[in-house]
């Protein structure tokens, strides 16, 4: 499934659309920029798991530009979006699904709404553990995306929460279904079973931002002693 027809909407839409989606998505990837600060070795090759239209990625380029860049992605059309903005910034991109693409070895791993279109958890956890195996001992993961509280009371609260923003854009019925749809062809893994797949993969896992269901978590590989 291309992220057109996931989203319902044209890819030239997507940096505008994206955000009457997703609430705070600019600070989100902000956030996410700003977790690389917790590596404890330069970083020369960053890793963007489903890189989409680059926008992760391109905020990575302005505070890293020593790094190079690798980004994989299963869509076509997205990594064509990224080719452009990426323009001028050294970049490899692959055309694979994240689950057949080689990682290379880097010193930060970064996605963003991309991994919760793993559908298992046993698929979940083998990603980290490769993760984990490419990035270099002082290396950084940082994953941003939706995460819902394990706590129903929490949970039903962030939705609406989600389903408000999304009301600022669109109607009621509409918001809804695009919520609905999402629960279809999404899994979200809640923040607890997340930090807990990514301690198994040997991870140091912390909590970078956080604002309803939305979160960035950082996980650190540990630096040999």
């Amino acid at each position: 499934m291309t992220v057109s027809s996931h989203l319902g909407i044209a890819l030239s839409e997507y940096d505008a659309r994206i955000r009457t989606f997703i609430p705070d998505y600019s600070l989100m990837l902000d956030a996410a920029v700003s977790a690389l600060e917790g590596a404890t070795r330069p970083l020369r090759v960053v890793l963007d798991l489903g890189i989409g239209s680059g926008a992760l990625a391109w905020r990575c380029a302005q505070v890293q530009p020593q790094a190079r860049l690798v980004g994989i992605d299963t869509d076509a059309g997205m990594l064509a979006l990224a080719r452009r903005r990426l323009r001028g910034v050294p970049t490899v991109l692959v055309h694979k699904d994240l689950a057949r693409a080689a990682f290379p070895r880097c010193d930060a791993i970064t996605a963003s709404f991309a991994l919760h279109h793993i559908p298992t958890k046993r698929q979940k956890a083998t990603l980290y553990a490769r993760a984990f195996a490419a990035l270099s001992p002082g290396g950084v993961f940082v994953n941003a995306d939706c995460c819902p509280a394990s706590n129903g009371r929490l949970h039903a609260r962030d939705r609406a929460t989600w389903r408000a923003h999304l009301e600022r854009s669109y109607s009621r019925r509409a918001a809804e279904a695009f919520l609905r749809a999402w629960a279809r062809e999404d899994v979200y893994f809640t923040l607890d079973a997340e930090v807990a797949m990514l301690r198994a993969a040997g991870f140091r896992p912390d909590l970078a931002w956080r604002r309803g269901a939305f979160a960035v978590v950082a996980a650190y590989r540990p630096s040999r002693r």
